[in-house]
């Protein structure tokens, strides 16, 4: 664990709108270099990339522009879902974004953009994730769910032990 979470409250609503994105932001103890850097190590990252309750068997990431990312998450009864996709912008440490789809066909949305930006903000750092170009308001709402749990997870991260 590094430092602790800032008192203020965490942020994260569908964005409205047609393009069927979201947008959530939560504030972390720690500089965006930290950061960055728990957001982009595969080591790290597994820890969190996956919403309660799963876990991430497998995460590969070769995080520069036109690297691949690829990892795969596993519920309590066994069952896996894989995303993939490929680095678009990578500015250490203030910005990363990504191509995002599931693998399963029963799961696929067809490619997103994921982009995750890290400010530097009153001893902490403001951390910004929006996915955009999901095919529905239910696909929105369902990686809303999903990705609001992998990042309180993601600031679990910086809480004080």
């Amino acid at each position: 664990m590094v430092g602790s979470l800032h008192p203020r409250p965490r942020k994260g609503t569908a964005m409205a709108g047609n393009d069927h994105s979201l947008c959530l932001t939560r504030w972390v103890r720690a500089d965006p270099e930290t950061a960055f850097k728990a957001w982009t190590d595969p080591e790290i990252a597994r820890s969190w990339s996956a919403p309660e309750g799963m876990d991430v068997p497998s995460y590969e990431a070769d995080v520069s522009v036109g690297g691949r990312l690829r990892l795969t998450m596993r519920n309590e009864d066994g069952e896996t879902f894989t995303a993939e996709g490929e680095y678009r912008e990578v500015e250490p440490p203030r910005r990363v974004s990504y191509t995002w789809d599931w693998r399963e066909e029963a799961h696929a949305v067809g490619e997103t953009l994921i982009t995750v930006e890290f400010t530097d903000d009153d001893g902490g750092t403001e951390v910004v994730m929006r996915h955009e170009g999901l095919p529905s308001e239910e696909a929105a709402a369902d990686h809303e769910r999903g990705w609001s749990s992998c990042l309180d997870r993601f600031e679990g991260l910086f809480t004080a032990a």
